[in-house]
Order: structure tokens, then C-alpha cells, then sequence
């Protein structure tokens, strides 16, 4: 279960760009560093710095990814607009940051294949994403409102990716979904 945008109001690519040129993502910002705080603190205490990231979706400001390596840790960046070198695809990794991504994946089927075999066994895919469920008033949902939000997810999507691919699924928090590799 999940809710797709109809694909007449799905932007360009260009659109897109723009849209994420918008957003105020400087790594210096202590409000941008709490908001992925959750995330850093999970990395630093189930990896050490031997063990390597990638943040999938870095966007202009890879604020996860500064802090990691502030403390120590290698984490490869790719975004198809502002990081698009392909070859950190090449490799695996022993966890991947996917903060505010997977609501902008086009075909999340496909992405999620892909950011699988990107994992190392037991590596972990640590996410970050509002769920939709029948108790909000989608009317006034600010989530929805986001014209790149391209596919919002239910608790029954993550279940249905987890078991789909072979994947355990926990959770940091309500919005911080994190998907393991079991092989």
C-alpha cells in the first residue's frame, strides 16, 4: 500500500532540480544537524570507522555525511543531480543514508533492488521518510503538498519492500525506517 503521484503531475527533471535548490540544506545549520542527528548517532553506535557509507540522495548539503566524517568515517556521495559521478555505485557498503529520498523515487521497485545489492551482508539501509496512514487528515497533510513527492509510503509498503527483498526491517523512530541485509 502506498499513494503514487498521477503521473501528469509527476515534474521534470528539471523541475525537480529546481525545487531541491529551494531547500536550505547547509551542513553548518545546528537545526539541519539535529534533524539527521538520529541517523548519525545510529551509525556511530552499530559501525565503526573501518566500516564505509554512502549517503544515496546526498542533495546539496550532505549534512549526514559531514558529521560521519567529522568523526571519523568514509562516506561516498551520489545524487543524480548534485553528485552524479556513478562509480561510488560500483562498490558496496556496510550502511547507506537514504535521508528524504525514497518519497522521490520514481520507481521505488527498481531502487530498492538497486539499493540492496549496494549492501554489504548485514549492512543496513537507514532511511528517512514521513508514512502515510488512514488516521491523518490527508487534506491538510503538508507531505503530500511537495510536488517531488512522488510516492508516499504506508507501513504496509516497508513490510511489503522488507519482505519483498529479503530485508529486516526495524525502526530508529516513527519516521527513520532502517532495512538490513540479512546475506
Amino acid at each position: 500500500m502506498g499513494l503514487f503521484r498521477a503521473a501528469n503531475n509527476i515534474p521534470s527533471a528539471h523541475q525537480e532540480k529546481e525545487r531541491y535548490l529551494t531547500h536550505n540544506n547547509d551542513v553548518n545549520d545546528p537545526g539541519y544537524r539535529n534533524f539527521v542527528a538520529p541517523f548519525v548517532k545510529h551509525i556511530t553506535q552499530n559501525f565503526n570507522t573501518d566500516q564505509t557509507g554512502l549517503d544515496y540522495g546526498a542533495g546539496t548539503g550532505p549534512v549526514a555525511a559531514v558529521m560521519l566524517e567529522e568523526g571519523g568515517y568514509e562516506v561516498k556521495l551520489y545524487d543524480p543531480f548534485f553528485h552524479p559521478d556513478p562509480t561510488p555505485l560500483d562498490d558496496t557498503y556496510d550502511f547507506i543514508i537514504c535521508c528524504e529520498v525514497m518519497e522521490h523515487f520514481h520507481q521505488p521497485d527498481l531502487e530498492f533492488v538497486k539499493l540492496k545489492k549496494l549492501l554489504k551482508a548485514n549492512g543496513q539501509l537507514i532511511c528517512k521518510t514521513d508514512l502515510y496512514d488512514g488516521k491523518l487528515n490527508f487534506e491538510k497533510w503538508y507531505y503530500k503538498n511537495d510536488p517531488t513527492h512522488v510516492f508516499i509510503y504506508h507501513q504496509m509498503s516497508l513490510e511489503y519492500i522488507a519482505q519483498h527483498l529479503g530485508l529486516e526491517l526495524s525502526y530508529i523512530d516513527g519516521r527513520t525506517p532502517v532495512f538490513r541485509r540479512l546475506s
